[in-house]
């Protein structure tokens, strides 16, 4: 687990453990002095930072709570717990840290995706009504088989495939935000190397996201079903790298990476990589005062009602 300093680490632990465990779908009620939840009641949770299940033994730190709910290894509980309370780390922060964790071994987990639920009815209804996006998006992720509504949680749930259309990745969106957070993970035993992606072979350009959902939304935006897209789930860009090796079609990359800092900087650094790599490389950022494509495009329906209006 490198790369973690130890104020970053302090900050993962200070986190509310009754918001961590509604932001993971859960819901949890106060009895007394603790709190436990709806779905397991034998779980207890004080002080709101640590937790024990009954039932089994388990408990620990908020931390621990994400790698036992979340099914994520440690190294991935931190980096969701930062992602959680909007910490960013700039690439100054990650060369200045001197308190690094030691190296965590751990077995690679099976891949096994999430059992989907009988009918998508609350899938459609986050994606159009909160994320704004139209029925025919939607529609053409389910006939495709991109996507579909988890049993438990009713997460939806983005499948990323390789050349073959053999699913190598997936990734969780909860339906159910509290203030302003919802539940955001990949599934365990992912392929990091593969991301959510729309191809066209018969075009050679590729359009990079952050987000599935800031892909979706610049379709509806700009209506384009033409060109090849990508979203990496993170400024990574090993997902990229596979989509190129595996669709030697593509000449031109433009980058679409949300408008924030961390963003800004991939950004960048991405276009001079891949320049130096041969490709013609562009940028389509949003509007100045919109963070990504999906808040630009709730933003957008709620202009055009008011329009209507």
């Amino acid at each position: 687990m490198t790369g973690f300093t130890h104020e970053e680490l302090e900050l993962a632990k200070q986190v509310d453990l009754v918001h961590v465990a509604s932001a993971l779908g859960f819901h949890p009620k106060k009895i007394g002095r603790f709190y436990t939840l709806k779905e397991m009641d034998s779980i207890r949770i004080y002080n709101k930072k640590t937790w024990y299940r009954f039932s089994n033994g388990t408990g620990g730190s908020q931390i621990d709570f994400v790698s036992e709910f979340a099914n994520l290894s440690v190294k991935e509980s931190v980096e969701w717990l930062l992602d959680l309370i909007g910490y960013r780390k700039s690439e100054t922060e990650i060369k200045k840290s001197e308190h690094i964790c030691k190296e965590v071994t751990e077995e690679k987990k099976e891949f096994v995706l999430p059992k989907a639920s009988t009918n998508n009815t609350y899938l459609y209804s986050y994606l159009t009504k909160e994320r704004k996006l139209s029925n025919e998006i939607v529609d053409y992720l389910i006939e495709n088989n991109l996507t579909y509504e988890s049993e438990v949680y009713h997460n939806v749930v983005f499948l990323g495939k390789d050349k073959n259309g053999d699913i190598k990745f997936a990734s969780q969106r909860g339906v159910f935000d509290k203030d302003g957070k919802s539940f955001k993970s990949d599934v365990a035993g992912s392929d990091k190397h593969y991301g959510f992606n729309i191809v066209n072979k018969n075009s050679e350009h590729l359009i990079v996201f952050e987000a599935a959902i800031d892909l979706l939304s610049y379709i509806d935006i700009y209506g384009d079903w033409d060109s090849n897209k990508l979203a990496l789930g993170m400024l990574d860009d090993k997902p990229l790298a596979t989509f190129l090796n595996e669709n030697d079609n593509i000449k031109e990359i433009t980058f679409c990476l949300d408008n924030d800092e961390p963003g800004r900087i991939a950004t960048k650094s991405l276009i001079s990589k891949y320049k130096e790599k041969g490709f013609t490389v562009t940028e389509r950022p949003v509007p100045a005062e919109y963070k990504d494509y999906n808040e630009w495009l709730v933003n957008r329906r709620k202009q055009n009602r008011q329009i209507r209006r």
